[in-house]
């Protein structure tokens, strides 16, 4: 499956063949890469240019390297479309505010296409998701995981793979967000709440509610997790 490469930043055609690789599913999650010598000799490169490509691809986070035992597959073929995106997010990370902003942008849209397409199938999954999320808060259980399940199925509901891919990877990028949020009571009822109101627009097809519903949502969620200090007046100031 792998081949020698062109020695001219070799470590970056080795990290392309890789992604490739797991990107069609050739390389599944959870397998074990070849050895280090292994990919030396079939990529006839030096040892140093097959680790700069593997560290390439852990900042990627498609591949992990432990100690003593080898360097496996993180990514599912789906996970890996997403990953490099997500990777590059990161350098914004100390500014989750504005990568929410951009969600603000993006998941209402989802929303309303999700509504316009979904199929009775993708409903019912839906509808799993939050009867399972209701049980987990009578139980005082974080909803941290369901909240995640319904966000990522809609993702694949409006049947726009850039769209999905732009989200799944900003829904990862504030999953610590999420989890800190979900932990009062009352924030996972009022989100719970908001969901089945998106959810009841995507079962009548009528997208305009569904992103309306969307939007209500984000913004009740940004309205305490980045509300803003309010600034003091200087003297003199009313």
């Amino acid at each position: 499956m792998l081949k020698a490469v062109e020695k001219r930043r070799a470590y970056e055609d080795i990290v392309k063949q890789i992604r490739d690789l797991v990107e069609k599913g050739r390389l599944k999650k959870g397998d074990q890469l070849p050895t280090e010598r292994e990919l030396t000799d079939t990529f006839k490169v030096s040892r140093a240019t097959v680790r700069e490509a593997i560290r390439t691809l852990e900042s990627m986070r498609l591949v992990e390297s432990r100690q003593g035992d080898g360097t496996y597959v993180l990514a599912s073929s789906e996970e890996a479309l997403v990953q490099p995106l997500a990777a590059t997010l990161l350098h914004e990370k100390d500014d989750l505010a504005d990568i929410f902003f951009i969600r603000k942008i993006v998941e209402p849209v989802v929303a309303q296409l999700a509504a316009e397409h979904a199929t009775r199938e993708e409903i019912k999954e839906l509808e799993d998701i939050l009867r399972k999320q209701e049980k987990d808060l009578s139980g005082g259980i974080n909803i941290v995981e369901t909240d995640s399940a319904f966000h990522n199925s809609l993702a694949g509901m409006a049947k726009n793979r850039v769209m999905e891919r732009l989200l799944l990877a900003i829904v990862d990028l504030l999953a610590q967000t999420r989890e800190g949020y979900l932990q009062n009571d009352e924030r996972a009822h009022g989100s719970l709440r908001g969901h089945q109101e998106i959810l009841s627009a995507i079962k009548r097809g009528d997208g305009n509610a569904a992103k309306q519903a969307m939007r209500r949502h984000l913004e009740s969620v940004e309205g305490i997790l980045f509300r803003k200090k309010q600034r003091r007046p200087k003297e003199g100031e009313k």
